[in-house]
Order: structure tokens, then C-alpha cells, then sequence
């Protein structure tokens, strides 16, 4: 099923619709928690800082949406108040576990030059996909007069693919080739989280 085909069920169904938002703060939560687990104390960068600060506030954000929903809201990331909730809570981790071995097993990088490097490919991947996703969520939701909008995110996310683009131009003068082999990644494991979501409704 296509992405928009996919979006259109779901906003049109209030509860599917809550647990999509619900679904999508997770992810921004995950993401949130994996940058500031990495994350150095002694080496923190404006950068990172502003990053883990901007995820956590997306996961805030999608979750507060809920409420222009005429449902009870989604109290926690339990199963039951998720969409596809084994891949959609894996699908980072999963990216993050095969770039660290892409970057182990090809450029022979370990602790923390392992852990910085694979911050960086890994929220570029993520960065792409959500400059495509959350552009085509916003249509259908104007499509369908919804009050829940994500207009304010998809600003801040063309800000950190800008911003991660930046840092891989110094990380590797062949960093589009390193890109490239981790967004092939990416897009499986997107497929796979497609295809659930398209089972769950």
C-alpha cells in the first residue's frame, strides 16, 4: 500500500489516527533517548544538544495532537495505543545495529568515533525518510480538514538533514557513498514498518 493510500485510512479513523500520533512520538522519543545515550558530556556540541533537545519536543508534540482527537487520548507506548508496535519500536534500533556494523566491518571504527559516526548516518537515513513522510501526512491531513498538524516538525527536520549533511562532509570526503549504503538500509526496514501498518488497519 502506498503512503499516502495508507495516511488517507488512517487519518479518516480517530482511533487509528491517535494511535498513529502515538506511534510516530515513539519514534521521535526513541530517537531522542538513543542521541542523548551516545551522547559525551565532555565533548556535548551545540549541535547534538540541540538535536536531542528538538526530538524530545516532537515526541511531546505528536502526543499532545492526540487531543484534538475525539478520543481518549493514548496514555503511554504500551502496545495496545500503537500502530505495528514490534517494528515501529525496532526500526531505529535495528538501523542503528546494522550502520554500526556497516561502519565496524568497513571502516574499522570503534567506541566513541564508532558511536559519533554512526549518530551522524543514521539520523541522515532518518532525516531523508521523515522529509518525505511528514510532507505527504501533512496533505492528507489538510485534505481532510484535521485540526492535528505537523507543519512546525517538518521545518525542524529539514533543519537537521541540512545540518547532518554539513557534518558527513566532514566526517568523509566519500560520505555520499556511506550515505547511500545506510538509506538502502533504511528503506528495507521502512518497508517492513509499511507493511505492517498496512496489516494493523
Amino acid at each position: 500500500m502506498e503512503l499516502e493510500e495508507l495516511l488517507q485510512h488512517i487519518v479518516s479513523d480517530d482511533h487509528l489516527h491517535a494511535r498513529f500520533l502515538n506511534t510516530l512520538s515513539l519514534q521521535e522519543n526513541i530517537g531522542a533517548r538513543k542521541i542523548s545515550a551516545n551522547e559525551q558530556p565532555e565533548t556535548s556540541t551545540y549541535m547534538v544538544l540541540k538535536h536531542a533537545a528538538e526530538e524530545h519536543r516532537h515526541a511531546f508534540y505528536l502526543k499532545k495532537q492526540i487531543a484534538k482527537l475525539s478520543i481518549s487520548a493514548c496514555p503511554t507506548y504500551e502496545p495496545d495505543y500503537l500502530l505495528a508496535p514490534y517494528s515501529s519500536k525496532y526500526y531505529l534500533n535495528k538501523l542503528d545495529l546494522m550502520t554500526s556494523r556497516y561502519l565496524r566491518d568497513t571502516l574499522q571504527l570503534g567506541g566513541s568515533e564508532l558511536k559519533f559516526a554512526a549518530y551522524l548516518l543514521v539520523t541522515y537515513a532518518i532525516e531523508v525518510r521523515a522529509d518525505l513522510i511528514y510532507p505527504v501526512y501533512q496533505g492528507v491531513l489538510d485534505q481532510n480538514k484535521s485540526k492535528v498538524s505537523v507543519r512546525s516538525i517538518i521545518l525542524e527536520e529539514q533543519g537537521h538533514l541540512e545540518e547532518m549533511t554539513a557534518q558527513l562532509k566532514n566526517f568523509s570526503t566519500v560520505w555520499e557513498t556511506h550515505a547511500e549504503n545506510i538509506t538502502t538500509i533504511e528503506a528495507v526496514l521502512y518497508k517492513n514498518w509499511i507493511d505492517d501498518l498496512a496489516k494493523t488497519i
